[in-house]
């Protein structure tokens, strides 16, 4: 196997949008690596709003200013995602204590399938610290206000969808 780049790291997530909180972890990983990719995956075990190239497409809107930060996406597991950009971190963002128990194990499950890649974390700031994608989908469905939480494409798109799928149930 090819060496891995410790200076290129791959943030994976289903950014279903991408928020806020995400584009604070994507800052900061822009600033402590040479190059970040963001990896926008699916998982089977949630619902999302938007589908895997629209997810791409809205993260690659609200990143597009960071010179050193691609958005790839992919299917199957994040540790091979990793491997296959040969990527020698896993980027994850912490929020509650309640995501350290779910990152634990999941990192020592990525250890485990490839002792390679170490997973880094960063804590979410506090003005984040409660803020998901699940959540923001739920205050757009009954009409909060979404302007401190997600980029301007991000709302746009959230909030069309919502109108959609209102529509459709009409």
């Amino acid at each position: 196997m090819p060496p891995l780049d410790n200076r290129l790291a791959v943030y994976t997530g289903t950014f279903d949008p991408i928020h806020l909180g995400h584009l604070d972890i994507i800052r900061r990983g822009s600033r402590t690596f040479d190059r970040l990719v963001v990896g926008v995956g699916t998982n089977p075990d949630k619902a999302p709003f938007f589908s895997p190239d629209e997810r791409v497409a809205l993260a690659e809107a609200v990143v597009r200013d960071f010179p050193n930060v691609s958005v790839r996406g992919f299917d199957g597991l994040a540790v091979r995602f990793v491997r296959e950009l040969g990527a020698g971190v896993m980027l994850r963002g912490l929020r509650t204590t309640s995501d350290m128990e779910t990152e634990f194990a999941m990192s020592l499950m990525n250890l485990a399938l490839d002792p390679d890649i170490e997973t880094v974390f960063m804590m979410a700031r506090e003005e984040y610290s409660h803020v998901s994608s699940s959540l923001l989908r739920q205050v757009a469905t009954f009409g909060g206000d979404l302007g401190q939480f997600l980029p301007p494409p991000a709302r746009k798109a959230l909030l069309e969808r919502v109108r959609q799928r209102q529509g459709e149930r009409a």
